[in-house]
């Protein structure tokens, strides 16, 4: 039955619970419901497999919302809602507020009860919070790609090459939790789960924002992958997609003849990706979103929500130029009401923000004047560093600010240090072959990479295939380069990442105080070397580690540690080291003083005592 105060509450922007009545919902005694808001329609009716893809009209209600009992439907049945428009003009629409999608190229929506899962991360779910001062490193995958399953033959019967049918959300934990708690990644984020018709829009072009893809298996099963992530200790975030929707007509585009989910002017309607942007002046669009976003929380239990394009939100097309002031602010003001909302409602969920803008106080309380994130991508480092080593290291030595310039505004926000999807595609190269050099110094370069990104305070996010150290840029339709492990460097490197990310999760130094200047401190900023640079971090007990980078070409057989004669160190982790695919110039024992770094490479120091 309809909840009145709920369909109210939607219609109005004012909850974020809509999915608990409108859409389809199976019936405590048998049928099933719908409710569907299409106001400017002329008919409604729902048809599927239940009555033959026939006609069955639904009721329209005064404020515009269409509903339906019956009592002979059956849960996991497919339906649509067969809308004609006042200008008689008819479409068969997927539903809005579906828990579960028929697998694509089929766009029908299936009756669903998502009730009945029984969890068992009661002891996750106290403990969770939003890791400020707790060790979060990220790997980010593509369910679809990061394994597939063995080719069955060279194509398809549709004349398609064959790259091997998807894991499913079951195989999925078998095999990737023990390889992310083995590489001790404490957290996975997944491209969107949500429902889309195009694989190649790796989940950003949505169709169904309550309903996980059935690509790989039932909402449940996905619930399932959820939990054990949890009873392994891993933390789950997932991304979603406030911006746009996709732009085909069985979805949410003119949705009953009108523009009910997007603006009535065309300037302001799609994005530069052909998408179709949402509407946030409209308060049941805000509603929509706003739902669809806590969903994901409170029906599975997901730790954290990764916005993408937040730029695009902030700013019309992701231009501040744009009209008078440039700022969106129907949209600014869904990010900071949702946020605040969230921050109420899941204090323990973290919120991030995929943002490439220079828009102040992004991780800043929404009811300080921030947009009420917890985290935003700092996008400035990325391109900076991996620009500063696609250099030749003698060049280095003339713009060193690429590497030290992203702490003179770290502290602004709480910053997130993101190696994501979107640097490895569309002729960008893999992470590894960004690096200078030939093969042997891209990979002692990729080492000197990942050491300078533990070292640097903030949050680490690392994409599936980088730790491979994979030269073929990521494939939505292929599963990694496995075969890569028989190859020994590539299997060093991996190792070195496992190694490294180790110490992440047990240097305190690396993760505790990250967000305090106090704890930070340029050791050397090039003042004998200039592509010679050293860290000290330090954690709230007066632990240190200090971590010395070279650059450069030039062997430093006695660099004079900073500080170094007021301490005995020991070398945690040197990436020279032969077992890491390296020449094997490392500093044996305790360090006093002075310490050899080769060339292209670094090392991290922990102080045992004072002198």
């Amino acid at each position: 039955m309809l909840n009145e105060q709920l369909v109210h509450d939607y219609l109005t922007g004012n909850t974020a619970r809509a999915y608990l009545t409108m859409g389809a919902h199976v019936g405590e005694k048998g049928g099933a419901y719908f409710a569907v808001y299409a106001p400017n329609a002329a008919r409604v009716t729902v048809c599927g497999e239940f009555n033959d893809w026939c006609d069955w009209d639904m009721t329209r209600r005064p404020d515009g919302v269409w509903f339906l009992h019956s009592w002979d439907i059956r849960e996991g049945q497919m339906y649509k809602y067969r809308i004609t428009a006042r200008d008689g003009w008819v479409a068969d629409r997927a539903d809005p507020f579906a828990f579960c999608s028929e697998l694509r190229p089929g766009t029908a929506s299936r009756v669903y009860n998502l009730n009945g899962y029984h969890w068992n991360d009661e002891g996750w779910m106290r403990a969770r919070n939003k890791n400020y001062n707790r060790p979060m490193q990220i790997y980010e995958l593509h369910p679809g790609s990061w394994r597939r399953h063995a080719p069955r033959g060279k194509f398809l019967p549709n004349g398609e090459e064959d790259f091997g049918a998807f894991y499913t959300y079951r195989e999925l934990a078998d095999e990737l939790i023990p390889y992310v708690k083995a590489h001790h990644y404490t957290h996975i984020e997944l491209l969107p789960l949500s429902e889309h018709p195009f694989d190649g829009s790796w989940g950003y072009q949505t169709s169904g924002y309550f309903s996980a893809t059935s690509r790989y298996g039932s909402p449940k099963e996905l619930m399932e992958l959820i939990d054990r992530c949890h009873q392994a200790g891993i933390g789950v975030i997932m991304d979603c997609v406030p911006v746009h929707f996709v732009s085909d007509m069985f979805a949410l585009q003119q949705f009953d003849g009108s523009y009910l989910y997007e603006s009535e002017y065309e300037d302001l309607r799609f994005s530069q990706w052909g998408t179709v942007l949402f509407d946030y002046t409209k308060p049941h669009v805000v509603s929509f979103m706003r739902s669809a976003i806590n969903f994901w929380i409170e029906y599975f239990h997901i730790d954290g929500l990764r916005f993408d394009a937040v730029s695009n939100m902030i700013y019309r097309n992701g231009d501040p130029s744009y009209g008078f002031d440039g700022t969106n602010d129907p949209n600014i003001f869904f990010l900071k009401t949702t946020n605040y909302f969230l921050q109420r409602e899941h204090p323990q969920v973290m919120l991030i923000a995929e943002d490439s803008s220079d828009y102040v106080k992004v991780t800043a309380p929404a009811e300080y004047g921030g947009l009420g994130f917890d985290y935003k991508w700092d996008l400035g480092w990325m391109n900076d560093t991996l620009e500063y080593m696609s250099k030749h290291p003698s060049d280095r030595a003339f713009c060193s600010r690429m590497l030290t310039f992203s702490m003179a505004y770290f502290y602004d926000n709480h910053y997130l240090l993101p190696l994501s999807h979107d640097e490895v595609v569309h002729g960008k190269k893999t992470i590894v072959d960004k690096m200078w050099g030939n093969y042997d110094q891209k990979f002692s370069q990729a080492r000197l990479l990942y050491l300078y990104m533990l070292v640097h305070p903030g949050r680490t996010l690392n994409f599936m295939g980088n730790e491979l150290g994979e030269f073929r840029e990521w494939d939505e339709r292929k599963a990694l380069g496995w075969n890569l492990l028989t190859y020994p460097i590539h299997d060093a490197f991996s190792r070195f990442i496992m190694a490294l990310n180790e110490l992440g999760v047990t240097q305190s130094p690396l993760y505790d105080q990250d967000y305090n200047p106090q704890c930070f401190e340029w050791m050397d900023m090039g003042r004998t070397n200039p592509t010679v640079f050293a860290i000290s971090r330090r954690d709230s007990q007066g632990n240190s580690v200090l971590a010395i980078l070279n650059f450069g070409l030039t062997e430093l057989k006695n660099y004079k540690i900073p500080g170094g004669s007021f301490g005995v160190w020991e070398e945690l982790i040197n990436t020279d080291d032969s077992a890491y695919g390296g020449s094997g110039r490392v500093n044996r024992g305790s360090v006093f003083g002075t310490a050899h770094i080769a060339p292209l490479s670094g090392c991290l120091l922990r102080r045992i005592s004072r002198i």
